[in-house]
């Protein structure tokens, strides 16, 4: 596309207008927070999915969308689909969020209600306010800014998952059936997030993940602990045994057959700054070895997410006669997540004792993610962002979480480029209780989203 075409307004007033339509930003995110759209009908109905899945059809309606659509993924969740042509000959970006959410844990440990977008100390509190329906409101404001300055340059799709935090695979599965839905020449995943506050950053690097429950036999029944302890196999503490077999003596990930030694050469992450970010306790130690950025972003890392077995609370003297775990394991990049899946059960089969029985189920499953930071996509960012952020430069880091939906787009359309920003800096608490998100990252993201279509619609070839 040639650069004469693409008007390019005053970076002053679309910074101006960006910050003016912050007070609608605000609104809209707090009707959006107030959906409990946990994509777990075993603890949320599953009308409130739906609701919030009509309010962002809604929403790109009202910005002319066309073609808008409730996709009924496989996995029986929705997500929303909607196109916005652009200029003959513009090249096509595709904007990507989710609007589930992660549950709220324990909602007497919020200082606000969860589901109650409630402004506090500068930061907007709410579950989803940075992950990941604030992702969404970014790309709505970045639209509307260039709307008031002489239009969107870019064809834009934007699709917004209903089932991101569950690692189903629903809209994974549903492109792989329509690929010709979300083709586009670049796409920015709206579901990362700054490395530090106020630092511009795009996330290079995604470790993948396998999630799979464990469940150890041992006996017909619970038996008296009294009358059979000593002798009779508790399921509970042969389950104990193999999980911690998948921990060295430093807390590092051992799943036999799984390399654990790769090393981050990128940004850096200081041992100071992870401490304070994850709230760690004085005198409790970090696990693992290497520097925090091999730790979180190029080796390996189990979690057991969960145990099934008896509270505390009622507890009878009883050799347990079942237990279970759900355990997840990350994947780094360069690592193949079928594979990790196939090790971590092997090893846990091999690591329970007494013969007891075991079975593994794998409930879901994602990829790690490498994007290519060469491509001119990269380039037209870290000039929005130098913008945006008065004079910095553009960071890359790696993210340990996972998107399963990148490297699907990325083997559907390997010509596009792909990018991932977002509002997650660790300030935002995701996944934990008193997620915020900063009004300040929201206002530059925003910026710099709708520099960023400027610059590339520039650049694009004709």
């Amino acid at each position: 596309m040639d650069q004469a075409s693409v008007r390019q307004p005053d970076h002053t007033a679309l910074a101006q207008t960006v910050a003016t339509l912050q007070s609608r930003a605000r609104v809209e995110l707090a009707e959006l927070v107030a959906f409990r759209s946990v994509a777990d009908p075993a603890q949320f109905p599953k009308s409130e999915c739906e609701a919030a899945a009509n309010w962002v059809a809604d929403a790109l309606r009202g910005e002319g969308f066309q073609d808008v659509a409730l996709l009924d993924t496989p996995d029986g969740t929705q997500s929303v689909y909607g196109y916005l042509p652009g200029p003959a000959g513009a090249p096509t970006v595709l904007l990507y969020a989710h609007y589930d959410v992660q549950p709220p844990l324990d909602e007497a440990a919020w200082i606000s209600p969860p589901f109650e977008l409630t402004e506090r100390d500068g930061r907007w509190f709410g579950r989803g306010a940075a992950d990941c329906k604030g992702g969404l409101i970014m790309h709505l404001t970045a639209l509307r800014a260039l709307r008031e300055h002489g239009g969107i340059p870019v064809n834009v799709k934007v699709i917004c998952e209903g089932s991101e935090e569950q690692g189903t695979g629903g809209l994974e599965r549903y492109a792989e059936a329509h690929p010709e839905l979300l083709a586009a020449d670049t796409i920015i995943i709206g579901d990362a997030g700054n490395f530090r506050l106020g630092l511009p950053t795009v996330t290079a690097t995604l470790r993948g993940m396998t999630l799979v429950r464990v469940k150890v036999n041992t006996l017909a029944g619970n038996l008296h602990s009294g009358q059979f302890g000593g002798a009779a196999p508790d399921a509970l503490a042969a389950l104990i045994r193999g999980l911690d077999s998948l921990r060295a003596e430093d807390g590092s990930t051992t799943v036999q057959g799984l390399a654990a030694d790769a090393s981050w050469t990128g940004l850096q992450y200081a041992e100071e700054d992870f401490r304070k970010d994850a709230k760690v306790l004085d005198g409790v130690e970090l696990v693992g070895s290497g520097t925090i950025a091999d730790r979180l972003w190029a080796r390996p890392a189990v979690t057991v997410l969960g145990i099934d077995c008896p509270p505390v609370v009622g507890a009878t003297p009883s050799v347990q006669a079942s237990a279970s775990a759900l355990v997840s394991l990350r994947v780094p990049p360069g690592a193949d997540a079928a594979e990790a899946t196939t090790l971590l059960a092997a090893h846990l089969k091999a690591a329970i004792p007494w013969g007891a029985r075991i079975a593994v189920e794998q409930v879901g499953q994602g990829q790690p993610f490498r994007a290519d930071t060469n491509s001119p996509a990269y380039a037209s960012m870290a000039d929005a962002m130098r913008i945006a952020y008065e004079g910095q430069d553009m960071q890359i880091s790696g993210m340990g979480g996972s998107i399963p939906l990148c490297n699907t787009l990325a083997a559907l359309y390997p010509a596009a480029e792909i990018l991932l920003i977002g509002l997650s800096e660790p300030e935002a608490q995701i996944h934990a209780v008193n997620e915020s998100v900063s009004p300040q990252e929201l206002e530059r993201l925003s910026l710099t989203e709708a520099l960023f279509l400027l610059g590339y619609a520039a650049s694009a070839p004709a």
